[in-house]
């Protein structure tokens, strides 16, 4: 298969851990360099190092909250280069609460991070890719995007938003050259679910009991293909579940 990646600037949100981390692992390995962004200062650095000692690439880290409008700009107005990629892959669940019981700093979270983080990144980055005439903006969203169900309505909006602003940036990018994908995963065991039950590993376990869920690499390596395409080609959307899974609830488990 043809690398049409190699010597491309490439933004991941949410690097330090997960389908992120993966992700910046699947381009520096295609020879891309990358600019990785996360709150855990010490993690981008460490993951920095590991990638360049790695692999024949240069690595830009930023460390800054993605629901920061401001960092967002300040983040962008300081590069040196062209960004030819960004994965708007930052995001997170909180909780599992009904909505008539789900608490109000969760929700603010989720949207904040989900849906304000993603518009912002975009907002900063698309009018140089428009000016340039090329550039590929590809968004982390969920089989949530396409399914809702009971204890997710926050983050089921969320990710049902995350398509709706894709498929509307698409268009309003029409004729530019620009590209706008979505890339839509099902369960995939990160820190996902330890984030969305507030660090209780033994409830976030049980999400992948006795099935075998995706790992981040499954999806980093979606994404690359993804932005490997040739410049006429653009995927919207791609709904990657695990064998065991056939919906957002519907999930085959091996309890032999």
């Amino acid at each position: 298969m043809k690398n049409r990646l190699s010597g491309k600037w490439v933004v991941i949100t949410g690097a330090t851990s997960g389908i992120g981390k993966a992700t910046a692992y699947a381009f520096a390995q295609s020879g891309s360099h990358l600019i990785l962004t996360g709150r855990r200062e010490k993690s981008l650095e460490e993951i920095k190092e590991d990638l360049t000692s790695s692999f024949s690439t240069s690595v830009e880290t930023a460390a800054f909250d993605i629901r920061d409008t401001e960092a967002c700009r300040r983040m962008v107005d300081g590069l040196e280069h062209p960004v030819d990629i960004l994965i708007n892959n930052a995001g997170l669940a909180r909780g599992t609460d009904p909505v008539d019981q789900a608490d109000f700093d969760d929700w603010n979270t989720m949207i904040d991070t989900n849906i304000k983080g993603l518009m912002s990144m975009t907002r900063f980055f698309s009018p140089k890719m428009k000016e340039r005439g090329e550039g590929h903006i590809i968004n982390v969203g969920s089989i949530a995007s396409h399914e809702s169900y009971g204890g997710g309505s926050i983050y089921c909006a969320t990710k049902h938003a995350v398509k709706a602003f894709t498929e509307a940036a698409k268009k309003d990018l029409h004729g530019t050259g620009v590209r706008v994908s979505m890339v839509s995963p099902g369960l995939v065991e990160t820190e996902f679910s330890i984030v969305r039950y507030h660090g209780d590993k033994e409830k976030a376990d049980d999400v992948y009991e006795d099935m075998k869920p995706l790992v981040a690499q499954d999806i980093a390596e979606i994404i690359h293909f993804t932005a490997n395409r040739p410049p006429h080609v653009n995927i919207m959307d791609t709904i990657v579940l695990p064998t065991d899974q056939s919906s957002a609830t519907m999930v085959h488990r091996n309890d032999d």
